[in-house]
């Protein structure tokens, strides 16, 4: 987990760093929209992996507490972002595909050497 958070926030900074060029507010939109795909995707490794062995209705339970709540601070950060910080919808969507993309990536290339 601390992998994907790691390479999330580099991807994200990179492109914030990129679009402060366009202006401050872009470069703070895709901040705004990676952060909150960061800080939901923390909140739901900890709700989800973080009750020990169960048996499997509350290990079903906790993953569809964590994937819930995940998306609820996804949404009220972009909400927040948008409607009410004025961003640039786009810079702020921009920073949510970043952010999912990083997801990916490091989440597929975390078995290259044979370790889980």
């Amino acid at each position: 987990m601390r992998r994907t958070i790691t390479r999330q926030g580099i991807a994200v900074a990179a492109l914030a760093l990129a679009l402060l060029a366009k202006g401050s507010a872009w470069a703070l939109g895709a901040a705004a929209g990676g952060v909150a795909i960061i800080v939901g995707g923390a909140l739901y490794g900890a709700l989800a992996l973080g009750g020990g062995i169960t048996p499997a209705a509350g290990a079903l339970s906790r993953l569809v507490l964590g994937l819930t709540g995940k998306w609820v601070v996804v949404i009220a950060a972009l909400f927040f972002a948008i409607a009410v910080a004025k961003l640039p919808p786009l810079a702020v969507i921009g920073g949510v595909v970043v952010a999912l993309v990083a997801q990916v990536l490091a989440m597929a290339g975390g078995h290259r050497n044979g370790n889980p």
